[in-house]
């Protein structure tokens, strides 16, 4: 079985990630739960729940030197909600988050890694999102975002986020 990490930081598609953790295990992945520390305190009601559904651990924070991993190896990672701090501070190696941790190292590890950003367009405006989207691209990162992928939305307005365009992308990304 293809383990993939799940990554979500806190924008409001990680509210729907139950229903995105069943739709992956129906494609037959094992699934395991990483989450900013923001997007884990959204979810902490959830999150009993969200470790019975995959069957591990739901991590939001580094494990110590001397921790094992409570987490098989990953085939492939989502990142999905992106945040704009989380895909800068990824782009630019600052780890202070777990999940961002394991992102920046997956790229030396070859681990394929697709993301999907949720930015509204005020922060689509700031010039740092597109060089970020570049570097990450240009370190084999799958970043779906533009045509084909998360279009920024109006500060304020909901759509549905396409989480389709990334699962697909993560099952191209292990064909």
């Amino acid at each position: 079985m293809t383990t993939l990490y799940l990554l979500g930081s806190a924008a409001p598609p990680v509210l729907e990630i139950a229903s995105v953790i069943e739709d992956v295990q129906s494609r037959g992945y094992d699934v395991c739960l990483g989450l900013t520390p923001s997007a884990a305190r959204w979810l902490d009601p959830q999150l009993p729940q969200l470790e019975q559904l995959t069957g591990h651990p739901v991590r939001s924070e580094y494990k110590a030197p001397t921790a094992s991993d409570v987490w098989p190896p990953a085939d492939v990672a989502l990142f999905a909600p992106a945040t704009f701090n989380s895909l800068n501070s990824w782009a630019l190696g600052l780890t202070s988050s777990f999940v961002v941790g394991f992102a920046a190292e997956a790229i030396g590890k070859g681990i394929p890694l697709v993301t999907m950003p949720c930015v509204n367009s005020a922060y689509a405006q700031h010039r740092a999102l597109d060089r970020s989207v570049a570097e990450l691209r240009g370190m084999g990162v799958t970043v779906l975002y533009g045509p084909g992928g998360f279009e920024p939305n109006q500060p304020g307005e909901r759509r549905p986020y396409p989480w389709h365009l990334a699962l697909d992308a993560v099952a191209s990304s292990t064909a």
